[in-house]
């Protein structure tokens, strides 16, 4: 520091004798010497990083949110929770940070997109991924074997941000998993229902099935390695982005696939429908053949089934193509994909992204048992922040008003030095659970609260006066009718409840 502050000076010294010897008009020489000089000493010192410009800039990957979006933020929790609480889901929480080992292994090639820790003392610690992983350390760490449970909470990846398309390095999920040994495909049928009744209270989403067990039959058949399984399941699931050129050259090119063997999977992944499909690919002589595919195809014609008695069937379709790259999933795997609108008539509907998605995961939890014992598990996990970005847009274009507080009513003044007053009601209103407010002024003027009413969307206003002060009542005032009726001050509460539609207390 002292030596810093040493070179300064004689920066500060060197600075005043070049701008003296201009001013005594120096030779030309002289003068370039001792700006090289000057130059010199500069270079020595540096940047000073303590006055460099801060720039205020939220982290790669992250937004803030303002009221008015927070407020759509919890319009869509609301949904979301109230349909998981409907099912019969219990709420639990885990720790934002795991140990590294507990997450690594768990994601196939997204492993490099985990949050590495700082070692802070002999653990190594990494963000977590997703919810799905630490629910099953939970359940093996306390030795449960039958749950239905939530979690909602930030999770985050080292991933490239799309921001406008609801991506980010920080984001929820809402998660929704059934844990436990029960008959075949009836939790799975119920996951799917959830996703159908969310995603249709918000007006999003159409669904893709498969089954991680007809993939693996028909990579067997087609001829791909078991050490090419998971990679060429990675690439296949690209099929909702790119084409299925692009997918070949990937798989051929990139990862080694004999270009036979590519087009043989090109011939299968192509496809999808309903139920008939399934039919017909039980019927197919090479993949009637595989253990693996049988199984899963018999299993899908079941969810089928229940899908149909949940009268959700035609909202599902059966596509070879879901392949999602997370290396746990065991059987059934879903995924609810926005259909853009067409811009022409005739056109197809565009899939512009995944806005849901889950699966059958039966061994996670024995990847944590010490003995290995597995607890099957099925669930679902909510893309928020792509829905989130839809209902904004929506919002935006309808250019409708949200309302950013819950304020019932505003406790206002129409005469001078009653700010006593106001603070007594308001105090009463906020005791009885009334959601209230009033203005941090002394003397404000009537028509700044009205108009700071309509600006909040605040209902209903009560007014105070000197008169209504003398007969006992408070004149209660409708913002948008500005209908004004006197209420006895006994019967305000109950009167605001009555209006603004809040239970009323049974006494």
């Amino acid at each position: 520091m002292a030596e810093r502050a040493a070179l300064e000076e004689l920066v500060k010294l060197q600075g005043e004798r070049v701008r003296g010897l201009k001013q005594q008009k120096a030779s030309a020489e002289l003068i370039e010497e001792e700006v090289a000089k000057l130059l010199k000493l500069k270079a020595q010192l540096g940047p000073d990083e303590s006055k460099q410009k801060f720039v205020l800039k939220t982290p790669k990957g992250t937004r803030d949110y303002s009221p008015r979006q927070m407020a759509v933020r919890e319009k869509v929790f609301d949904v979301i929770i109230r349909c998981f609480k409907r099912h019969g889901a219990e709420v639990i929480d885990t720790p934002v940070f795991e140990l590294k080992e507990t997450l690594m292994g768990k994601y196939g090639e997204d492993s490099k997109l985990i949050y590495d820790l700082k070692d802070q003392g002999g653990e190594l610690l990494s963000l977590r991924y997703d919810l799905t992983v630490p629910f099953a350390r939970y359940l093996a760490m306390n030795k449960l074997t039958n749950i239905k449970r939530y979690h909602i909470a930030k999770v985050y990846r080292r991933d490239n941000p799309a921001m406008t398309r609801g991506r980010y390095r920080e984001f929820y999920q809402c998660d929704f998993d059934i844990a436990g040994n029960f008959d075949p495909m009836i939790p799975d049928a119920e996951c799917l229902k959830i996703m159908c009744e969310i995603l249709s209270s918000l007006q999003i989403g159409d669904f893709l099935v498969n089954d991680r067990r007809i993939l693996d039959g028909m990579f067997a058949i087609c001829g791909v390695s078991d050490s090419k399984f998971r990679t060429i399941c990675s690439s296949v699931d690209k099929l909702d982005k790119v084409s299925w050129e692009e997918v070949k050259n990937e798989m051929v090119g990139e990862k080694g696939l004999a270009p036979e063997v590519a087009d043989r999977i090109g011939d299968y992944v192509q496809q999808h429908g309903g139920v008939s499909l399934v039919e017909q690919l039980l019927q197919d002589p090479k993949l009637s053949q595989n253990k693996q595919a049988l199984e899963g195809l018999g299993d899908l014609k079941l969810l089928f089934e229940y899908l149909t008695l949940f009268g959700i069937d035609d909202k599902i379709s059966f596509d070879l193509s879901l392949a999602r790259g997370l290396d746990y999933y065991t059987g059934v795997i879903y995924e609810a994909v926005l259909l853009q609108t067409p811009a022409q008539a005739g056109e197809e509907p565009l899939g512009v992204g995944s806005v849901a998605a889950g699966g059958r995961y039966d061994g996670l939890v024995g990847m944590f048992d010490p003995k290995g014992r597995k607890v099957p598990c099925v669930g679902l996990s909510i893309g928020v922040e792509r829905i989130f970005s839809i209902v904004e847009q929506r919002l935006e274009a309808l250019e409708e008003k949200i309302r950013t507080t819950e304020t019932q009513v505003l406790v206002a003044s129409a005469q001078k030095k009653l700010l006593e007053e106001r603070l007594k009601l308001v105090s009463e209103l906020w005791d009885a659970g009334i959601k209230a407010e009033l203005l941090y002024k002394k003397n404000p003027k009537l028509l700044n609260q009205l108009q700071y009413c309509e600006e909040a969307g605040i209902p209903l206003v009560a007014i105070i006066g000197e008169q209504e002060l003398k007969d006992g009542v408070i004149k209660l005032r409708s913002v948008t009718s500005r209908e004004e009726v006197d209420v006895r001050r006994e019967d305000l509460v109950e009167e605001i409840k009555r209006r603004t539609g809040q239970p009323l207390c049974i006494c």
